[in-house]
């Protein structure tokens, strides 16, 4: 059932990568059937088409040095044969080691952080019923006491996943929240506490504060949880989804991203910029807005996603 619900999720995600897709494919098969040599118009060509597919300069810049070391080593005469090179070694840039889902299966604090409007509430409503579905005991804990409707919007994605959530007024204080969470959490054993947090960036150093705030009282009340904070980012945006986690990476240590509205994105090459650029990896994926629509990233499935024209990917399993 759960192999089923993988290749589900794959065709969805080569579906919601079309746009991006076809940005880059179309790009790289002129390039690699189009040239005949392995020359510097060649590599600028290639250069060009990634960073068209929001790839990102410096990325993209790190990928084609790869590249030219590659063919060196391996004699390579045939821009054809460039072409497995390059996709291999943006796999090996985006793998995510095992270690880096830790916290799934300790007793942990996951903070979640991100501007309004990038499906953070979403995203905590769909890992809510992820771990739920897993086994796990989860508390949700509506500390975006700021934005209006934050809290009765959490409290309907809670109500979905059937996990209870903790909150205040509008208005109150986050720390006060959080703390009156650990404490259910620590009362009821949950395994993972979900806290919501507001998405000020305009104003980083009350966004900061708060944030330590939280902090110090997860580390005095319950210092023996695993601490993860994961950044939320909307991948229609693009380059802006990359200015975003590196904003909140500044004000906060991120350990994970989460990329949401996937689907139909023509600017999925982001998820390589942030990973290469910011050395934060991106532990989830969102393709669509059912509460089954979040999944692992595998960098795999999703560089053959972005890769591989969908007529050959159907075949394909996960």
């Amino acid at each position: 059932m759960a192999e089923e619900e993988k290749k589900g999720f794959f065709k969805r995600l080569v579906s919601g990568l079309n746009k991006t897709r076809e940005n880059i494919v179309a790009g790289l098969d002129n390039i690699f059937s189009g040239f005949s040599n392995i020359n510097d118009d060649f590599y600028e060509e290639l250069e060009e088409t990634l960073i068209m597919g929001d790839l990102g300069v410096h990325t993209v810049d790190t990928i084609i040095e790869n590249l030219k070391e590659k063919v060196k080593e391996n004699h390579i005469k045939e821009p054809s044969e460039c072409k497995q090179f390059l996709i291999d070694d943006i796999k090996a840039q985006m793998s995510v080691a095992e270690a880096g889902y830790e916290f799934e299966n300790k007793t942990s604090v996951v903070m979640m952080i991100g501007v309004n409007g990038v499906g953070k509430t979403t995203t905590i409503g769909k890992l809510a019923a992820k771990y739920k579905a897993q086994g796990k005991k989860v508390i949700i804990a509506a500390a975006d006491t700021f934005r209006a409707a934050a809290v009765d919007q959490l409290a309907e994605w809670a109500n979905r996943a059937d996990v209870p959530m903790i909150s205040g007024n509008e208005g109150a204080d986050p720390a006060a929240v959080t703390f009156d969470a650990v404490s259910s959490a620590k009362a009821k054993n949950a395994d993972i506490l979900l806290i919501d947090t507001a998405g000020r960036l305009h104003n980083k150093k009350n966004l900061m504060d708060e944030l330590n705030k939280i902090g110090r009282i997860i580390d005095k009340e319950y210092p023996n949880a695993y601490r993860e904070t994961l950044v939320v980012v909307d991948a229609t945006t693009g380059q802006n989804a990359l200015n975003q986690a590196r904003d909140f990476n500044e004000v906060t240590p991120i350990s994970g991203v989460v990329l949401t509205k996937m689907d139909g994105s023509a600017k999925g090459g982001i998820a390589v910029a942030i990973q290469s650029e910011l050395k934060i990896p991106v532990k989830y994926i969102g393709v669509g807005e059912t509460i089954d629509d979040l999944e692992r990233f595998n960098a795999d499935q999703f560089v053959d996603a972005l890769f591989v024209r969908e007529d050959t990917t159907k075949e394909e399993t996960v």
